[in-house]
């Protein structure tokens, strides 16, 4: 009943929301590295195949973007001193900048959308989108 006015605010927001973050994080970040910077930071150790799951998408694709960001000084690799298959990611200084710039501009951007409701409905709208997100 509802789900083609759900589909098309859906795709709009995502849409405004996609193209609002490319702007604001290029030219040194992108979307998918803020991810990774994300749950680097937050996490003790990751392997580049514990991004997988996060990102959706293929160890190639992981490994290239893991090589523009070291590239980019964003983070740094290192082979496990016992095991030397192993490549633990590492946070640079400069990623950990980056992340905490990325994080301000997303909150920055949802806020914006938030405010626009009361502090009820955004409970409320959270509530919703976690029924309709499990």
């Amino acid at each position: 009943m509802y789900s083609n006015e759900f589909a098309k605010l859906w795709f709009k927001l995502s849409k405004e929301f996609k193209s609002h973050m490319e702007d604001r994080l290029s030219p040194s970040l992108t979307e998918g590295q803020l991810i990774v910077l994300e749950l680097a930071t937050t996490q003790e150790q990751m392997k580049p195949s514990d991004f997988i799951e996060h990102l959706e998408t293929t160890p190639a694709a992981i490994t290239t973007l893991l090589d523009r960001m070291e590239k980019n000084e964003l983070i740094t690799r290192q082979r496990d001193e016992k095991d030397r298959r192993i490549v633990w990611i590492h946070v640079t200084d400069k990623g950990k900048a980056e992340c905490a710039r990325g994080i301000a501009v997303r909150e920055e951007l949802l806020n914006h959308y938030l405010n626009r409701i009361s502090a009820h409905n955004q409970q409320l709208l959270i509530y919703l989108l976690g029924k309709v997100a499990n």
